[in-house]
């Protein structure tokens, strides 16, 4: 039989009776127990979620051809607004789904059949206009200064379930607008930023070990001791301590990670219930899966970007409003199929999904016959699911032509601050110093929006 391979400290222990560890270094190493900074910390108050898979439509989705019918602005179709804009309608149906009866354009089908679990808001209003400032508005709560993305301070509040794995993970094809600021930890310590993964053959480089995990694991126990002899004095660099958590987090990747992205053990009803070829390892379908698979093993906070800044690879519309058709169906069925599939399992109770955009399109154009619509911030769409949201409502009115709030306006500060607040966490109470203020994810603003939660 061939030998056991040594363990751990077997092999600290060599490397000391061989002279290969200084006096004292032998006992520091196996006494040492450093506290882990993404462990998992309680919450304000109890919490009726415990994770959140967050997608994100890059490019502002029209409200009014999606979840805001507006028949009285199809009827006026190609009339005149004012001296230089006409109104346009959309060029969908809207139909009624579920129990509820909510309605849903038909570009969304798949959705509309899960819609009794769905939180409609129609009445979003974000703090810019422009693409860039309105991304970092719903993710960081500030549209003109770098601040934490929500799935930092997530992290931040809550860290991780599973430390083999990051706490905060997005998924994203392409580099939506505003950049990595999408998934940026700013002033928080830097372990709390978002580890993007692209889809692929290889979604995390370098994920297969190179020598025994046991060999690792020693050199890894050396390096951390010196690491922490050099952070000695430095405790206040949050770069070097996230740069030397980083390592172990590497470890532990390697012995999860691949686990999570392999998807051949999912069962063929399972993959068409996606729309997912089996062996593909790209497309929203693919996202959406590995995003179950991530919360499954106790990643925080999970999110999906579709889109980039490329007009035909983002929901911008304002060139042609039939990229909706081809858009929607990237998303829509996976979409459907992501919070049917957490339901079956029992985990859509724990976990939030949440749909938005960066805001919604106006609800006319140039002139009769225009294809396209321009930015509208003023009132848009989202919507949450699960983890202690009231499915199977609506929240919030548009105006009859969908220009702006009518009723029940909702920030995006309260959109921020709600979705906090089912993850046990008060908005007001998760803060964190920063140049002799104590900063937080909705600044001076927002308030739960209690009609929403179950």
């Amino acid at each position: 039989m061939p030998a056991a391979r040594p363990n751990r400290r077997q092999i600290i222990r060599s490397l000391a009776g061989g002279g290969l560890l200084l006096p004292g270094l032998l006992s520091e190493m196996m006494a040492s127990t450093q506290e882990d900074p993404l462990a998992a910390k309680s919450p304000h108050y109890p919490a009726k979620a415990k994770h959140v898979i967050f997608l994100f439509m890059t490019g502002g989705v029209s409200h009014v051809d999606t979840f805001d019918p507006k028949p009285l602005l199809r009827e006026n179709h190609d009339k005149p607004h004012s001296k230089n804009r006409v109104y346009k309608g959309t060029d969908w149906e809207f139909r009624a789904y579920g129990k509820s009866g909510t309605e849903v354009s038909d570009l969304f089908p798949e959705i509309g059949k899960v819609i009794d679990e769905i939180a409609v808001v129609r009445s979003m209003k974000n703090i810019n206009g422009d693409h860039f400032g309105a991304t970092l508005g719903i993710h960081t709560g500030s549209a003109t200064f770098n601040r934490p993305s929500i799935g930092s301070w997530v992290s931040y509040g809550l860290g991780t379930i599973n430390t083999n794995l990051p706490s905060f993970v997005v998924i994203a094809p392409e580099i939506p607008y505003a950049g990595g600021q999408v998934w940026g930890s700013d002033f928080l310590p830097v372990l709390h930023q978002g580890t993007r993964i692209v889809p692929g053959d290889e979604p995390i480089a370098h994920m297969s070990r190179r020598i025994s995990s046991g060999q690792q694991r020693t050199e890894l126990d050396m390096l951390e001791y010196f690491n922490r002899q050099h952070l000695r004095g430095r405790e206040r660099d949050s770069n070097l301590s996230a740069r030397i958590k980083s390592f172990e987090t590497a470890f532990g990747m390697q012995a999860e990670a691949p686990d999570a992205f392999d998807l051949s053990g999912e069962s063929d009803a399972t993959l068409k219930m996606y729309g997912l070829e089996r062996g593909s390892t790209e497309g929203f379908a693919w996202q959406c899966m590995v995003a179950r698979r991530l919360v499954e093993r106790g990643v925080r906070f999970v999110e999906l970007i579709d889109g980039g800044t490329m007009l035909d690879k983002n929901w911008d519309s304002h060139a042609k409003m039939a990229n909706y058709n081809r858009m929607a169906r990237n998303v829509d069925k996976p979409i459907g199929a992501l919070i049917s599939d957490l339901k079956s399992r029992g985990m859509l109770d724990e976990t939030i999904v949440v749909w938005t955009t960066e805001f919604g399109r106006t609800p006319t154009c140039p002139s009769p016959g225009a294809e396209g619509r321009g930015h509208h911030a003023k009132v848009y769409s989202s919507w949450l699911a699960g983890g202690g949201i009231k499915g199977g409502v609506v929240y919030g009115a548009s105006d009859e032509m969908g220009f702006d709030v009518a009723e029940d306006p909702v920030t995006v500060h309260d959109f921020q601050a709600t979705i906090l607040d089912r993850l046990g966490m008060d908005h007001e109470r998760l803060t964190y110093r920063h140049a002799g203020r104590d900063f937080r994810l909705t600044d001076v603003h927002g308030r739960v929006v209690k009609e929403l939660l179950a």
